[in-house]
């Protein structure tokens, strides 16, 4: 019976080793599933942080006229406006921050749109536009700015683009 007894602990204490090691891994399974899912979640948010920057710089620079690009307010948000003009009427396309989303709105300037009526256009954080002197304008989407200067009297030696560090970005 000693010998049946002792077998019994035995198998009990790998039983119960086992189960440890179990938990353990499963737990470590765990931490390592919710730091990757943190982790493309960053790079995803800087992914649409970027690529909404690239896609507001490609606008702003295919419509830069003289004096055609302007920051201001459109129902209370902040908006960068590209003006331009078709067969004598003035058109106006509207880039702003409304609801989660950045949203394009393309129109007759005259006619009065809201901000439900824009195109989303891709989900970001937050997204901001500042007039600076010299005409520039910055740009920013989350943790990322851009910086762009209209051909109407910014300086030629500024950067198009950079990001919070002061890095080029584009």
């Amino acid at each position: 019976m000693k010998k049946t007894g002792g077998q019994r602990i035995d198998t009990v204490f790998v039983l119960i080793i086992f189960c440890i090691f179990a938990i353990s891994v499963l737990m470590v399974l765990m931490f390592g599933a919710s730091i990757y899912q943190n982790l493309t979640g960053m790079i995803r948010d800087g992914q649409d942080e970027r690529a909404v920057l690239s896609y507001i710089w490609t606008k702003a620079k295919n419509d830069d006229n003289e004096g055609r690009i302007s920051v201001g307010y459109f129902h209370g948000l902040p908006t960068l406006f590209l003006d331009e003009e078709f067969d004598r009427v003035p058109y106006r396309t509207r880039i702003y921050y409304y609801d989660g989303w950045v949203h394009e709105l393309f129109s007759e300037t005259e006619l009065d749109f809201y901000p439900v009526d824009g195109t989303r256009i891709i989900e970001v954080e937050s997204l901001n536009f500042e007039e600076l002197d010299h005409g520039l304008i910055r740009i920013t989407a989350g943790t990322l700015s851009l910086l762009i200067s209209p051909r109407s009297g910014a300086t030629g030696d500024l950067p198009d683009m950079f990001n919070t560090e002061g890095a080029f970005f584009g």
